[in-house]
């Protein structure tokens, strides 16, 4: 606020040391959090994914991960984290667990 008499600023009560950012950053992705969103989305597993650690096993172990919800995960991925994977890049290991596959996107981003 300008104190219209002497051009100076003044602040106003309350307001002694405004965080104000013209460019503020958004906050830090989780790759293990966007993974595991990933999944309860593509999967409908209706929240269970977030209970989901590193070492939780995915292929044979989710029911729901079958072999056409992982490629409608791996296109989810790929927009969700704008990235692209080819064939070639991925084999069940990559499915294997979370931890496998929060590597593999984070190599993908690295």
């Amino acid at each position: 606020m300008l104190d219209e008499g002497n051009g100076k600023a003044i602040r106003a009560p309350g307001h002694d040391n405004p965080q104000v950012s013209s460019n503020p950053e958004p906050p830090a992705m989780s790759v293990h959090h966007e993974v595991l969103t990933a999944l309860d989305e593509v999967l409908s597993l209706g929240g269970r994914a977030y209970s989901f650690d590193r070492d939780t096993p995915l292929l044979g172990a989710v029911a729901e991960l079958d072999s056409m919800a992982v490629v409608t995960l791996i296109t989810a991925l790929e927009d969700r984290f704008g990235i692209v994977i080819d064939d070639d890049e991925i084999d069940g290991s990559t499915f294997a667990g979370v931890g496998s596959l929060v590597d593999f996107i984070d190599a993908k981003l690295g």
